[in-house]
């Protein structure tokens, strides 16, 4: 145990101890009762690394009566998971309780999940699902459906410090720890329980080396070179904040998500891609020359990538955050779906068919031999209004022309 790290020898023994989770394991809520009463049934803990997910696991285990069994979804495979299966139908045959739990669930494939849906359908096992992916991507809907998802949370700055000196009153009597420090290293864990005591074990051996023994936020810093924690989830929270930020219009916020996603290794296609979109959807007509820079951004990444390629996704985020706002064709492209779905059975008019019969019958009115380019005549079979301009930019001078040529329609 002396040469384990200092996250397992300090891993908490009972409810009691476990930091953090308390909208989950509060007296009285529906997790702790289901634990402190030994009813626990089939369930998935969802959260970020260091949450305490395996932590109560293990505490479950300690409690229950029923027989634990513990796998890694890293190492187990199918045969494993038959073999466990089996044992644990046996058991419910004789009324004996069987609890499975696999770490890193995410990690099974589709047929690895499919296999589990049998014996937690009958009740044969019992789950405990631990997963740092959301388990609506994760997981297959079968175990999803079968199995109560409870999310974990990034612990708090104050349970870290409270964690880290527990474990330096346990370990480490005699340093001498500068509080600052621990509120530094609290601060950059990002609520990682784990992290926090790995890097304090570390900073401690660096500590150790001076006279007397102090822990300072130089050594901190020195130890925790911070690095992106980049994994599947915050791909789609963090491109989710970026396109908000383009679209609420705030230049400085559209720049920290770009950073934060390059630094963290994001496809910067990817992103230019995001931003093409964000240029039609969120900005459209209010002015076009968005959808013409954001494309021109997009094939230049593509030739020349990173990092030269973050400045032309700089140029085109800042400039769909700046520009004038309009979802109007968004919008009006909806409403024509809509409109095409409901009805069904559509005709063209006969004088806008591909037919060179209906011009000789003179059928269809050629706009460029009219005066301004444009006479009135039916251009689909029931008159209905889709776009609706916005007075923002560019938009509001299409507004004022649809509202010339078409009086009845936009007047």
């Amino acid at each position: 145990m002396e040469k384990a790290p200092l996250a397992w020898r300090l891993r908490p023994r009972n409810l009691e101890e476990l930091l953090g989770q308390r909208h989950l394991l509060s007296p009285g809520k529906p997790l702790r009762v289901m634990i402190e009463e030994d009813m626990v049934r089939s369930v998935i803990f969802y959260g970020p690394p260091g949450t305490g997910k395996t932590c109560l696991a293990h505490i479950i285990a300690s409690r229950t009566q029923a027989l634990f069994i513990g796998l890694s979804a890293v190492t187990a495979g199918k045969k494993d998971l038959i073999e466990i299966l089996e044992r644990a139908d046996k058991r419910w045959r004789e009324k004996a309780r069987t609890l499975l739990f696999i770490d890193e669930i995410h990690r099974f494939n589709r047929v690895q999940q499919e296999t589990l849906l049998p014996a937690v359908e009958k009740g044969q096992i019992i789950l405990i699902g631990a997963s740092t992916e959301n388990p609506y991507f994760a997981l297959v809907p079968g175990l999803r459906s079968r199995a109560q998802v409870f999310p974990f949370h990034p612990l708090s700055e104050e349970d870290l410090v409270t964690l880290m000196k527990r474990a330096i009153e346990k370990f480490y009597q005699d340093l001498t720890v500068d509080e600052e420090a621990l509120n530094l290293l609290a601060r950059l864990s990002s609520g990682d329980a784990r992290k926090a005591l790995n890097c304090l074990e570390l900073g401690i051996t660096m500590a150790s080396k001076t006279h007397p023994p102090k822990l300072i936020p130089q050594m901190v810093t020195e130890v925790l070179q911070k690095a992106i924690p980049y994994d599947t989830q915050l791909h789609y929270d963090a491109i989710s904040a970026f396109i908000k930020s383009m679209r609420g219009s705030d230049p400085d916020a559209t720049l920290f998500w770009l950073a934060f996603m390059l630094e963290g290794g994001e496809d910067p296609l990817y992103i230019a891609r995001r931003i093409l979109i964000a240029a039609s959807e969120e900005v459209g007509l209010a002015d076009p020359a968005a959808l013409i820079l954001a494309s021109a951004a997009y094939q230049g990444v593509k030739e020349i990538g990173l990092p030269e390629g973050a400045l032309l996704l700089a140029e085109a985020a800042l400039y769909v955050a700046t520009a004038p706002k309009s979802n109007r064709s968004y919008l009006a492209l909806k409403k024509a779906q809509e409109e095409v779905r409901k009805r069904g059975d559509i005709r063209v008019p006969p004088h806008l068919q591909d037919s060179s019969s209906y011009l000789k019958k003179g059928g269809y009115l050629y706009p460029h031999d009219f005066p301004q380019h444009f006479v009135y005549q039916e251009y689909m079979p029931r008159l209905r209004l889709f776009y609706q301009p916005s007075s923002q930019g560019r938009e509001a001078k299409i507004k004022e022309r649809l509202k010339k040529l078409w009086k009845e329609r936009y007047g």
